[in-house]
């Protein structure tokens, strides 16, 4: 039975190669599902106090983007790898398709190579988001979204021939997708011996959009498992592995201090801020407080300036307007959030690589978070579906369970990971209890903002 299904999945890799012609079908199907989605619902008036998803198009697209799209596309990387971005993405297949028609072919600059660019784009992606509450308005989406999408196809004018040098180097979601990658079962895989064995002449290099070393393809952390390279020498191959190989075997191999970065900081720190400030008595404890400290001062203008809707939520016919208040404070909890939580990981990590005297360990063991990482915007996310459907007059007896299910569930994977990353430095039994003690206090807040969000506020 397992030898069937490593070759039926296998042979689903050389289908893929060799269908190109329907991936290349299914990707523009999905762009002009994409801009119809975008566009037409920022054209539109605000919808009426009693639409619902089924008989209003803007409600309807924003339940597609908000309550299908983002979280299971999140999901999607655990269970099936980067295979959203080789065959679904539009911005991908955009900027691809604009640099292999029309593109200048400059060569990429060194400051566009930069790290830390998916970390500081994710970051101020969220941010901004919440600040013209992006969830709630067709504009704001059209805005971000449209406005991705824009630089994606200029940025694939400019560089690449034919490459994807957005999704490479700038797209804000490249390194949550990458980190979330790690745990899929699937994988291109290239077999080294039989690639040094391989006597025949190849017709050509299989094209690779993501710029990938293919001879060295192990994982789908970069990969967009868009199935072009499949067979190549037959050597690459679809095939599935432990949840755990890219983080456990491959980890230590990624020396990218921004993925753990953002990571740390942005895909646990700013998403729980992002996700808690809405429902979260501590906020609205810190907006009363300077409130009461402006008027106290006599200084009004916070209170009552607005400012225009690509600035912060500005919609009066809905009752929904941030003052310059509500921005500072939105911003102040979101970052603030994202600090103390990053800044705290960091500390304990850090310590316990001192404590090995191996400074690049910090690196390798943070990516135990990834799993617990997942859950939280997978779970995040899904609080929109939940809104959308609830609005509708559906009940979720269930949600309070399944929620449960999925933190404790994601929460001792961590710990698991993180376990077994500790054996493989320990010899001492108290080193080893007092590591994984860390480990343990360091996760406890995390685990606690989302018990926080979706049990006791």
């Amino acid at each position: 039975m397992r030898v069937l299904l490593k070759k039926a999945i296998n042979q689903t890799g050389i289908a893929m190669q060799r269908h190109q012609t329907i991936i290349q079908g299914i990707k523009w199907f999905v762009v002009a599902i994409y801009f119809l989605l975008l566009i037409i619902p920022a054209l539109m008036h605000l919808p009426p106090k009693h639409s619902h998803i089924f008989n209003n198009i803007v409600l309807f697209a924003q339940f597609v983007f908000w309550g299908i799209w983002w979280p299971f596309v999140i999901l999607s990387m655990l269970f099936i790898g980067r295979i959203w971005c080789g065959v679904f993405c539009p911005e991908g297949t955009l900027t691809e398709w604009t640099s292999k028609n029309f593109g200048r072919n400059k060569k990429i600059p060194r400051l566009l190579k930069w790290r830390g660019w998916p970390a500081i784009a994710f970051i101020l992606t969220t941010l901004y988001g919440q600040l013209i509450s992006v969830y709630d308005y067709a504009i704001p989406a059209l805005l971000i979204l449209g406005g991705s999408t824009a630089a994606a196809i200029v940025i694939g004018y400019l560089y690449g021939n034919g490459n994807r040098v957005w999704c490479r180097y700038l797209c804000p979601v490249n390194g949550v997708f990458n980190l979330l990658s790690r745990l899929s079962p699937f994988t291109f895989k290239t077999d080294q011996q039989k690639w040094s064995e391989f006597q025949e002449k190849e017709h050509s290099n299989p094209h690779c959009p993501p710029m990938i070393n293919i001879r060295q393809l192990h994982g789908v952390s970069a990969c967009h498992m868009c199935g072009r390279c499949a067979g190549y020498r037959n050597a690459v191959s679809l095939q599935t592995r432990s949840v755990n190989e890219e983080i456990l075997v491959y980890g230590n191999e990624q020396q990218n201090i921004w993925q753990i970065r953002l990571l740390l900081f942005g895909m646990i720190g700013v998403a729980i801020g992002a996700f808690t400030w809405t429902v979260s008595p501590w906020f609205v404890y810190f907006k009363q407080y300077l409130a009461e400290w402006l008027v106290n001062h006599e200084i009004f203008w916070p209170l009552n300036a607005t400012a225009p809707w690509w600035i912060l939520t500005n919609y009066p016919a809905n009752n929904d307007s941030f003052n310059l208040l509500d921005g500072f404070c939105v911003s102040f909890y979101i970052l603030g959030s994202g600090i103390l939580y990053g800044v705290w990981l960091t500390l304990i990590y850090k310590f316990l690589a001192r404590l090995y005297h191996k400074p690049d360990f910090y690196l390798y063991f943070s990516q135990a978070l990834i799993p617990l990482a997942a859950a939280g915007l997978f779970l995040g996310l899904n609080a929109t579906s939940v809104k959308l459907l609830q609005y509708e007059g559906i009940v979720f007896w269930w949600l309070k369970d399944m929620r449960a299910i999925i933190l404790g569930g994601a929460s001792i994977w961590s710990l698991y990971l993180g376990y077994k990353i500790l054996r493989k430095y320990n010899k001492y039994f108290y080193q080893m209890f007092l590591s994984f003690t860390l480990y343990t206090v360091s996760v406890i807040p995390v685990v606690g903002a989302w018990v926080l969000m979706f049990w006791i506020w």
